[in-house]
């Protein structure tokens, strides 16, 4: 179990930026920073493909609308990356250490994602696209600097992942009000659209 710091900021990192966590893992494993890190995760191929796609991911991010499409399309991928990852820290195939890991690490993968995929609708009301700048950055730097300190310091990062993931979900939880405002309105808007115009003197229809 001493593993499971780790397990849980890889998950919650991997719902941010599931690429981000296999390449920097996989990266700080092959240069020898970090011993933990399974041979799975330093394999050429497995980097190469995690850092195009992480590429992919952080364009995407920084584009109103396309970012919350984005995070529709991987809302089975980053659970399903974080328990990966989580079960390979964890070693032990078929183990019930290994299976708990990735139950850990997926179910927090999830909801560290969906505190994201929820943030960015929010942020998609607004109608400048500097905010989505500069939360994807603030969640890309964030993500990177807590892997690598995890490498050294696990309990440490793993408590900074469950204050970062309760305070997300706070406010979410706060937004998520303006959200359904928002979007209320904007059905109101549409359906007002769609009314028939009332020329003077016509004759009602019906």
């Amino acid at each position: 179990m001493s593993v499971l710091p780790l397990v849980f900021t890889s998950g919650w990192a991997s719902g941010i930026n599931a690429y981000a966590v296999v390449l920097l893992l996989g990266l700080l494993g092959a240069t020898g920073v970090g011993d933990d890190v399974p041979a799975a995760l330093q394999r050429p191929d497995v980097l190469i493909v995690a850092g195009l796609l992480f590429l992919c991911e952080a364009v995407a991010d920084k584009v109103p609308y396309v970012d919350s499409v984005w995070d529709a399309v991987h809302t089975v991928i980053r659970p399903v990356s974080g328990a990966v990852v989580a079960a390979l820290l964890a070693g032990h195939d078929g183990s019930l250490p290994q299976l708990a890991a990735g139950a850990v690490g997926g179910s927090t993968a999830l909801l560290s994602h969906l505190v994201k995929a929820g943030t960015r609708i929010a942020v998609n009301t607004s109608p400048e696209p500097a905010s989505n700048i500069v939360l994807s950055v603030v969640e890309d730097l964030g993500v990177a600097g807590i892997i690598v300190f995890a490498v050294f310091h696990p309990l440490a990062a793993a408590l900074i992942a469950a204050a970062l993931l309760v305070a997300g979900v706070t406010v979410v939880i706060f937004l998520w009000s303006r959200i359904r405002r928002y979007l209320r309105g904007r059905r109101q808007r549409r359906a007002a659209k769609r009314q028939p115009a009332v020329v003077p003197g016509a004759a009602p229809p019906g």
